[in-house]
């Protein structure tokens, strides 16, 4: 529907892109800022989201190597947002 939620993740086939444009919503993890051998970094996660182009966007699965949540945020564009614990999404 309008809605993925892709966590633990890498990569995502070419193929599968397509299923993702234009989403309402999409929630992908971004572990940290360094890279990461089976995770999104941010910038991955930025670059991901930025092909997809999801109204808004959750960054999810995120470490305490991150930063403050308040700081980070600030860097984002305007429709990602840092999710965390007890977050509804409404669609």
């Amino acid at each position: 529907g309008d809605f993925a939620y892709l966590t633990d993740m890498k990569t995502v086939p070419d193929a599968e892109i397509d299923k993702l444009q234009n989403l309402e919503v999409l929630v992908v993890n971004a572990l940290r800022e360094k890279p990461h051998l089976s995770h999104f970094n941010l910038e991955e996660a930025l670059s991901f989201i930025a092909r997809v182009k999801p109204k808004r966007a959750y960054l999810t699965h995120i470490s305490h190597h991150m930063g403050f949540h308040e700081e980070v945020q600030q860097k984002l564009p305007k429709n990602v947002f840092l999710a965390y614990d007890n977050l509804q999404i409404t669609i």
